[in-house]
């Protein structure tokens, strides 16, 4: 196993040691446990999940990045510049909550203004040999009709995933690559919708 497939385990790992605990959001439940179920859980010695200054819309910046996707396409920071903003959603293979979200997400990217786009993060494939995760992310986007792009996590992306406390996640970014609003931790996709629109009407 090479050093970027061994340090994607780790952080897969670590990743799956908290996922999914208190993570799952029922978005038909009241909007105040829904709130409250998906409010984000900053980490201290994380800096790029640092507390925004008050009064301010950037909280960070996705990194710089060269990774493939499921189909094995190139993909780079350049696909945030395509769209006014991209909900990203940080998930795993290993986790009951993401999959289960991921065909309301995959309906949901099919009625997507133009200038709004979802991509998927995917955590647990530790490289190009891992065959058996790279198959079953296969297989749970192609079940779920979540035809959106999903790049496959690599060393790139460890500054961001260090301070990821489960999954999903799911990030906001502008066309410049700036990380906006608050990160949702937990599978709530009525909660996505609210702050896209917000966002598009300048709230």
């Amino acid at each position: 196993m090479n050093k970027i497939s061994k340090m994607i385990c780790v952080l897969s790992m670590t990743i799956m040691l908290t996922a999914c605990t208190g993570a799952q959001v029922n978005s038909k439940e009241n909007d105040s446990a829904a709130s409250d179920a998906g409010s984000t859980e900053m980490i201290d010695d994380a800096q790029v999940f640092a507390e925004s200054e008050e009064g301010s819309e950037v909280w960070g910046q996705m990194p710089s990045f060269t990774a493939r996707d499921l189909q094995g396409n190139t993909v780079t920071e350049d696909i945030f510049a395509q769209k006014d903003l991209t909900v990203v959603n940080i998930w795993g293979t290993f986790c009951p909550p993401c999959i289960e979200e991921m065909p309301e997400l995959g309906a949901w990217a099919e009625e997507m203004p133009d200038n709004v786009q979802i991509v998927g993060l995917i955590v647990d494939i530790a490289g190009d040999d891992d065959k058996e995760h790279h198959d079953m992310a296969v297989t749970i986007t192609q079940r779920a009709g979540a035809a959106f792009p999903q790049i496959i996590a690599n060393s790139d992306f460890a500054e961001i995933l260090q301070g990821v406390v489960g999954v999903p996640t799911t990030l906001f970014v502008d066309k410049e690559g700036n990380l906006v609003g608050e990160p949702v931790v937990g599978a709530y996709v009525d909660g996505y919708k609210q702050f896209v629109e917000a966002y598009l009407n300048g709230q």
